[in-house]
């Protein structure tokens, strides 16, 4: 075992977890296993970016991974709402949507905004205070009165308080040097393999937790921040929150594992996660690029509309559910011409009506493309 910190007594009869040096002195990388895995994962993530750098239009559907990661992320922190409720949320807000489907808009204004700053500027903890911001600023799920700032209080993770709680992460004073050490390491030990360097990254951002509000959130931020910050990923198409909540007492165990000191079980979790998603990610890719040239076919045969028809196919990678208003808004078209277009889509079989039947505010869905989204 590795040590990564150790429990402190504190006043009200609890005790908080002090991480130690950072990174901890010891670390391996040569378990079979590790080994596997991280010889795997470099792999697949080879071929992903192969794949996304190839692929016309992937910045519309860089749009659609940001939207599943974000519904994933908030789902994990106890949001209702699903991918298709932001989706709806984007076209008009309507009270039949879920309240907390707020969480999710919050989420991709995060991941929008990180990694347009991320253009510009070096991860930092500067930054991740910006994005904690975005994500926290006029949220619905939040009443932290300082987004942005790190905890001036101690936090817990599970239970009623502190003396019942899962873990207890350090108190405030020892977060301001805790996350500085962590912000050092974006930026050290060259040695250590940019994939088991996030791993560790990622855990111990969440042992600090350094807000209040919305850690495990802008913890899975920064795996992506990182890995194309790294050039790991030339463009967004990889995130793991689908897995870490598929898998998420799983995951919570392995975090508990990581601040024992059993960093392997906690590297071999992540790793098999990055491996999982990336072979999903590659199989999505595979059958949107079948998609892809399929509809442009069909579209390719309405004569004079179809380049208007081109137009709006793109836009339906970054948003499947849509209606009249948002295609004039995509084409330029008028309403009588989005109406003729839309009555075009729906007889080649590339959208369909949400709700037979209705005649006004009718939304349509682009199904077939949603489905390689929403499991």
């Amino acid at each position: 075992m590795i040590t990564i910190g150790r429990y402190i007594q504190q006043k009200g009869n609890f005790k908080a977890f002090i991480p130690g040096e950072f990174p901890p002195k010891g670390l391996s990388f040569n378990e079979p296993k590790i080994i596997r895995f991280l010889s795997e994962a470099n792999l697949l993530l080879g071929k992903l970016g192969g794949m996304a750098k190839l692929l016309p239009d992937i910045d519309f559907f860089i749009f659609m991974y940001i939207k599943k990661e974000s519904a994933y992320s908030s789902q994990i922190e106890g949001t209702k709402a699903r991918l298709t409720d932001a989706l709806l949320a984007e076209v008009q807000r309507t009270p039949e949507l879920p309240d907390d489907v707020d969480d999710i808009l919050h989420y991709i204004s995060a991941m929008n905004e990180g990694l347009m700053q991320l253009e510009k500027l070096p991860l930092s903890l500067r930054l991740v205070k910006k994005i904690h911001k975005v994500l926290l600023t006029g949220s619905r799920s939040s009443t932290y009165p300082h987004p942005g700032e790190f905890r001036r209080v101690q936090n817990w993770i599970m239970g009623t308080n502190p003396a019942d709680a899962r873990f207890v992460p350090p108190p405030p004073e020892y977060v301001t040097s805790a996350m500085g050490d962590l912000e050092k390491f974006f930026y050290s030990h060259e040695g250590i393999p940019i994939l088991i360097k996030v791993a560790l990254i990622h855990s111990q951002f969440e042992t600090i937790h350094p807000f209040v509000d919305g850690n495990g959130r802008t913890g899975r931020l920064l795996i992506t921040f990182y890995l194309c910050q790294q050039e790991v990923l030339k463009r967004p198409v990889l995130y793991l929150s689908e897995y870490f909540k598929k898998h998420s007492e799983l995951y919570f165990l392995m975090l508990d594992e990581y601040r024992r000191g059993n960093i392997t079980k906690w590297l071999e979790f992540f790793l098999g996660g990055i491996v999982n998603v990336a072979e999903e990610a590659i199989e999505t890719l595979d059958k949107i690029v079948d998609l892809r040239e399929k509809d442009l076919y069909k579209v390719s045969t309405l004569g004079r509309a179809s380049k208007n028809a081109i137009v709006l196919l793109k836009n339906l990678y970054k948003l499947p559910i849509i209606n009249v208003r948002k295609i004039q808004e995509f084409t330029g078209l008028s309403r009588e011409a989005a109406n003729r277009l839309v009555k075009r889509f729906v007889k080649l079989g590339l959208l369909h009506p949400k709700e037979k039947g209705k005649k006004y505010g009718r939304i349509f869905v682009y199904k077939e493309y949603l489905n390689l989204f929403e499991k």
